[in-house]
């Protein structure tokens, strides 16, 4: 039996320039962040005697006789990329699904290093990452970008520099442990209570860029991102990068037809108005979780007048990336 434990990832800038659709055209650059909040799989080889070949387990359960037969696309995805049969499959997860912090790209990762290490081969980070992006590009054939693969296998703070020619690299942002609590400290995430398909929004901003479109403003969030990067990495004020975020924001949100909405807006409005030093909606929009930045002092009394946040989840970064805790 095998279990791993993969993070969920935040998006601190840059997201929207990692689809390929973009980057293999065109110099980008983006930094996120992993969380402790994880992706639980535990994988077991079946014994012979059940009338089923495989088991998944998730919000559903299902026990086919071909993996062609699973539902859950990267489950069924990642057991026909490696060829695996005859296994149970159980997924926990700490946050909801279609909540804008990578959860399905966490289960493909976690999924991955799990049959691999089943087999008895160990991957390493960047391989891991990019055999999921293999399997959820091509294999399920989603429009979805880059870095959360490359966060829930890698953790930490990571720079990923997309480009023609060189694809992807990545660059671990290495921080004092001061500055680093001082940030962690800051960051609150709250749910907005609507869930979202990824794909779906994603889709409309891939065909946007296959367009031609949104080119000036995806370079604009390029150099934010670069502008964002330079100040973290010199540990600069949470100010300063509360009011990158928020320009960042402003960009994306017109990026595609589905971003933001009215309620999405108010709440925007809502924190800003209440204290919050830079606010963003996680993922690829339409709903999920919003991170704020908003001083530690100052919290309790912001969360009391955020009527419309029902959900507080707190807030680390992970260190590690995907793990395997029992083999």
């Amino acid at each position: 039996m095998i279990i791993t434990k993969t993070p969920y990832r935040l998006s601190l800038f840059g997201g929207g320039t990692d689809y390929p659709a973009w980057f293999n055209n065109n110099s980008s650059i983006c930094i996120s962040a992993a969380m402790t909040n994880y992706c639980y799989l535990t994988v077991k080889k079946l014994p012979p005697f059940f009338d089923y070949k495989s088991r998944i387990i998730y919000s559903q359960i299902e026990s086919v006789q071909l993996v062609e037969e699973i539902n859950h696309p990267s489950a069924r995805a990642c057991l026909q990329y490696l060829d695996v049969k005859d296994v149970s499959v159980t997924h926990d997860g700490d946050l909801p699904a279609r909540s804008g912090i990578g959860s399905s790209s966490s289960f493909t990762v976690g999924l991955l290093h799990a049959l691999y290490t089943m087999r008895g081969i160990t991957i390493t980070k960047d391989e891991l990452a990019r055999q999921a992006i293999h399997v959820e590009h091509v294999i399920i054939g989603e429009s979805v970008g880059i870095q959360d693969q490359i966060m829930a296998a890698h953790g930490g703070i990571q720079i990923i520099h997309m480009g023609p020619g060189i694809q992807w690299q990545t660059e671990k942002v290495l921080l004092s442990n001061d500055y680093k609590k001082e940030l962690e400290s800051h960051i609150m995430l709250g749910f907005s209570g609507i869930s979202r398909i990824a794909e779906v929004q994603a889709k409309k901003q891939v065909e946007k860029i296959k367009e031609g479109l949104n080119t000036n403003l995806l370079s604009k969030m390029s150099e934010i991102a670069n502008d964002a990067i330079g100040l973290i990495q010199k540990e600069e004020s949470i100010d300063q990068i509360g009011r990158l975020m928020d320009k960042n924001w402003r960009v994306k949100r017109i990026l595609a037809e589905g971003i933001t909405d009215e309620l999405l807006d108010a709440i925007y409005v809502q924190s800003i108005a209440n204290g919050s030093l830079g606010t963003k909606l996680m993922g690829a929009g339409g709903g999920g979780f919003f991170m704020f930045l908003v001083p530690p002092e100052k919290q309790n009394e912001f969360k009391e007048r955020m009527t419309q946040i029902k959900v507080w989840v707190p807030f680390q970064f992970d260190n590690y990336g995907s793990q395997i805790l029992l083999k």
